[in-house]
Formats: C-alpha cells, sequence, structure tokens
C-alpha cells in the first residue's frame, strides 16, 4: 500500500518579492489533495517588459490537478498575494476563504473592474479555523502593514506546519492586534513539523520600529507645517491612515482623499470597523476651497505610479489639487525595487516647484512590515519548527534566513525554488521532484505566456525601430511604382546628413535590380532580399539592425 505524503511547492514568491503562491499537498502517488495559499501578482518595470501591466504565476500544474484542489486560503489583501485572483481563479472555481477585511477588500477591488467574474469568498472569522480535506487550518494574527494579516497553522495526518505569511512583531500597531506570540507557542509546544517563513527583512539585524513611532513622527512634521500638507502612503496601510487622520485632528486640518484607490480602502476600513471613531474625509472637490493651513491632501502615488494623484500633482496637471511653494509633501512608504526612477521623478517635479519633501531617509515616517532577524529568531522560539523553509524574498534574503536558522539551531533548514516539489513528510524534508513553474503577463485584456515571442520583439522594437517596404509588381516580375518605404523609431539622417528613407529606398531598389529575372516573379524571393539589403544598409549608417518587414504585391 502507498505511503501517503505531505507536499510543500511554490509557484511563486521564493527568489523574488510578490508574485506569493503556495501548495500544499497530501496523499499518495496516486492520488493527492491541495491546498493553495495565496494568490498574488509582481508589478513590472517598463523598461524591462514593456507593455505589461502585472506579473501572474503560471497555474498550468493547478488547472491540470483542479478536481483535486480543497480551496484557496488568503493570508491577507496586499496585492501580491491576493492580486491575480481576479484573472486566474476562473480557471480553478475553486472554494475561496478569507478574513473580514480581505474579503471586503477583495470584493470592492472586483466589482471596480469592469467585466470581473463574480468570485464567491467564504468568510472566516478572526482566529477562527477552516477544515479543508486533509487540511484542518487555523488562521493565527500576525502584525503587519494591512488589517487581519494571519499566518496559518495547517494541521495534517503527517504533522503541523505554520505558513507564516507576511508579518512583524509590533506591540503597538495602530489598527488591529498584535502578533499573537501565546498562540504561537502553544503551537511550538504542539509540535510544528516546518515552518515556511517571511524572509523579506532576513538581511536586517535588530527589530522593526513600530507603527506607534511613525505616528509620533508624522504628528510633529503635520503640525509644524506652516502651509499645505499631502501625504503619500500605500493606499492598504490603514493603520498609517489612521495616524495621518489622528494627527490631521489635533493640527485642525481637514484630510481630502486623493485617489481611488485610497478612497476603496477607506470605504473598506470604515465598513469592518478599523476607521471607528475616525473624523469623515473631504473628496479632493473640496481641496481649493480649504485654507492652506487647514487642509491635508492623503494621496496614492507612494511609488510614483504615472497615473496616480501624486504623479499628477507634482506634473501640475492634478485637476483639484495643486500644491505650491513652502507646501511639504510626506512620503510615508518605502519604495519597491524597481520604482527608484518613478519615484525620483515624482519628487524631482515637486522639489522643482519649490515643495518640501520628505521620505524615510531623513525621518522617522515609515517603517517595514516584515520581521528583522531578531523577530525572525523569536518566531523560531516560539515556534521551535524540525524544518524551516525560507520563503517571501529574493535569493540573498533567502540565504541568510537560511544562515539564521542553522545559527539558530533549526535541525534542518532546506532552500528552495519555484516549482521545486518538497517532501516534507514522512522522513527528512527533500526536494522530490519539479512542477511547471513560471510567469503569465497581463498585457491589457490579455493573459500572455512569458515565453512568448510578444515581449520579446517589443523590446526589439523599442531598441532598433521598424522599416516597412511595400513593393508592387507585375506579372512578369517588374516594378510598376517607386518602393513605398515607411520608417518608425529610427533617426532621419545618418552621421553625414544623408535621409534614412533615402538609404532604405534605394537599397531595396538595388536588392530588386540585382535579382535574376526569373526570381523577380517570386514574390518571397523578392520579400527577403529586399529585407536583408534594407536591413543591411540602414545597419552600415547606424549600426543597429532593425526590424524590418517587406510586402510584395502582384498587380
Amino acid at each position: 500500500m502507498a505511503q501517503s505524503e505531505l507536499l510543500f511547492a511554490p509557484l511563486g514568491g521564493i527568489g523574488e518579492i510578490g508574485m506569493n503562491l503556495s501548495i500544499y499537498g497530501f496523499g499518495d502517488g496516486r492520488r493527492r489533495q491541495w491546498l493553495i495559499v495565496d494568490c498574488g501578482v509582481s508589478f513590472a518595470a517598463e523598461e524591462h517588459l514593456p507593455g505589461v501591466d502585472l506579473i501572474l504565476p503560471d497555474i498550468r500544474f493547478l488547472i491540470e490537478e483542479r478536481r483535486n484542489i480543497v480551496g484557496l486560503v488568503l493570508t491577507h489583501a496586499h496585492e501580491d498575494h491576493i492580486g491575480a485572483l481576479i484573472d486566474l481563479w476562473p480557471r480553478l472555481n475553486v472554494p475561496l476563504y478569507a478574513t473580514p477585511f480581505a474579503a471586503a477588500l477583495f470584493e470592492a477591488r472586483r466589482s471596480s473592474e469592469p467585466g470581473a467574474p463574480k468570485i464567491p469568498v467564504n468568510v472566516v472569522p478572526l482566529g477562527g479555523r477552516v477544515t479543508l480535506g486533509p487540511f484542518a487550518i487555523d488562521f493565527i494574527n500576525v502584525a503587519h502593514s494591512i488589517p487581519e494579516s494571519n499566518a496559518l497553522a495547517i494541521r495534517t495526518p503527517l504533522g503541523i506546519v505554520l505558513h507564516t505569511g507576511d508579518w512583524k512583531i509590533d506591540p503597538t500597531p495602530l489598527v488591529g492586534v498584535p502578533t499573537d506570540q501565546k498562540r504561537l507557542t502553544a503551537l511550538g509546544d504542539e509540535g510544528v513539523l516546518a515552518l515556511i517563513g517571511d524572509s523579506t527583512n532576513a538581511v536586517r539585524e535588530g527589530r522593526s520600529p513600530s507603527e506607534a513611532d511613525v505616528a509620533k513622527t508624522i504628528a510633529d512634521l503635520i503640525r509644524t507645517a506652516p502651509a499645505r500638507v499631502a501625504v503619500t502612503t500605500f493606499a492598504s496601510h490603514v493603520g498609517r491612515i489612521r495616524a495621518v487622520a489622528d494627527a490631521a485632528r489635533l493640527a485642525e486640518r481637514k484630510v481630502v482623499l486623493v485617489g481611488r484607490a485610497m478612497e476603496r480602502v477607506v470605504q473598506v476600513a470604515r465598513e469592518t470597523g478599523y476607521l471607528n471613531g475616525v473624523q469623515d474625509f473631504r473628496t479632493a472637490e473640496s481641496y481649493g476651497y480649504l485654507p492652506p493651513d487647514k487642509v491635508l491632501a492623503l494621496c496614492t502615488g507612494s511609488q510614483g505610479e504615472s497615473r496616480a494623484a501624486l504623479a499628477r500633482i507634482a506634473e501640475d496637471e492634478h485637476p483639484e489639487v495643486t500644491l505650491t511653494r513652502g507646501d511639504r509633501v510626506i512620503f510615508s512608504s518605502r519604495t519597491i525595487p524597481g520604482n527608484e526612477k518613478a519615484v525620483s521623478r515624482v519628487i524631482n517635479g515637486l522639489v522643482g516647484q519649490g515643495i518640501e519633501v520628505i521620505t524615510d531617509r531623513s525621518h522617522l515616517v515609515h517603517v517595514s512590515g516584515h520581521p528583522r532577524r531578531a523577530e525572525l529568531l523569536d518566531m523560531m522560539g516560539w515556534v521551535r519548527p524540525r524544518i524551516l523553509i525560507p520563503a517571501h524574498g529574493e535569493a540573498l534574503h533567502l540565504a541568510e534566513h537560511a544562515k539564521l536558522a542553522r545559527g539558530a539551531g533549526i535541525p534542518q533548514v532546506l532552500l528552495c525554488r519555484n516549482g521545486d516539489l518538497v517532501r516534507l513528510a514522512p522522513g527528512p524534508a527533500e526536494i522530490i521532484d519539479e512542477v511547471p513553474a513560471g510567469r503569465v503577463y497581463k498585457d491589457g485584456a490579455l493573459l500572455i505566456d512569458a515565453a512568448a515571442p510578444t515581449v520579446a520583439a517589443r523590446r526589439r522594437l523599442s531598441f532598433a525601430g521598424i522599416v516597412s517596404v511595400a513593393l508592387a509588381l507585375s506579372d512578369d516580375g517588374a516594378l510598376v511604382a517607386d518602393p513605398d518605404v515607411e520608417l518608425i523609431g529610427i533617426p532621419e539622417t545618418d552621421a553625414v546628413g544623408r535621409p534614412m528613407h533615402d538609404i532604405a529606398r534605394e537599397a531595396a531598389e538595388e536588392a530588386f535590380a540585382t535579382l535574376p529575372k526569373p526570381r523577380r516573379r517570386d514574390p518571397d524571393e523578392v520579400a527577403e532580399a529586399v529585407r536583408r539589403a534594407v536591413r543591411g544598409a540602414i545597419a552600415q549608417h547606424w549600426n543597429k539592425k532593425p526590424i524590418c518587414y517587406v510586402h510584395v504585391l502582384t498587380v
């Protein structure tokens, strides 16, 4: 009789920041049941992936195993954990579970997206349990930068796995409750087989400061501001929104919400009780009617997003909100790797207008929602796992987390990559196989495979442009008109001022003239000869080879 195994495989989120999707399997080789944890996205950098909006995990394996999937559980509502659901859930159609805030925020986001499918969410109470096939999942409160973050204690017949999700230790969070040390310690007393843990800040010594410390700094900066104040932060950071609102009230300023994402989160936070007692906010339309020393704009755009409120303000293009010399902007956020250029562009636009910009480089206006090394050691001490697998981080983060765990005496530490199938039990943890894993690009309304030539072709277009040549031939293989040449993204002249258009046209004419007459009657022969000649001629004068298309029409 085949022996049951407990398995783990990351399909995203290992070796990278974002796109978190993990699966757990239980069963023997003939039949396994699968549990999915999270379904997130990464954000594309325009210079590397032109035209791509989002990066999603490849779920080919899950589609094949769809009948054996018992459910999909969300740890929390950040986009790198839920952002792929709208596009990928319809391909799986499996039960979805989340705590109240995550369920409400996901529904608000889904309903705001045109054509998004209806996706039912089973709401799990805070600290609750749900049993799905062989998995009994306990939701354990952990502090993070969004309400209702959860570690998941996944109970199976072969042992308990703690999947931490994103977390930190914060004794004074501004919303929600602190990380549940008592429950985690009790779990350790019970015996934990494996810990799959957040590695994002494993390179940083000490402990992450508290949200309460940030709130004090923000309050001082708002109180001392001589004129208008704008604050930008992650729209989902309800604790930071509350801190800004409290500081504005003490400074006798009205809070104006600027940006749809911020409006959506505030509405959900009020509905779920996380902004109880916080004053009502004003709409952007009221901004211009308030005195400069009585207004605070709470804006989207902390990551330099070109269509977000702050970028438009920096370009002086926002229809309702303007800032002038002497105003103050507080970036209560960190710059996500890859967004540095976009954020710098916004900051420089503001500074160029004489606006004071404050960031976390000079003031404690932001703290991470992830654990530093001392906090990671606390978690290991509470839980005392037999196995630790670093997750949620790039290669350096994973390696540092693994080194820390070995130093702490964890019996087995295993590093793996996306797509590795890890057997957690029985026996020592080891990688036993691979499952299909990769990336899918959200390109407008379509999902395209990362291996498809689409994006690579766009990169080539951006590097060397296009030449289009149209030729009209008679039945006997003679040109009936001059070649029609169009250049896109190519310099107008060469180094001595000769028009590139003329260079391309003459190359096309010469290539046609040198073809033997019988071959001139073959459109494919003509097209290939002209393509090679035009591309080579431009390369000779420019030192770059453009994409060249030749259309031959017989008339």
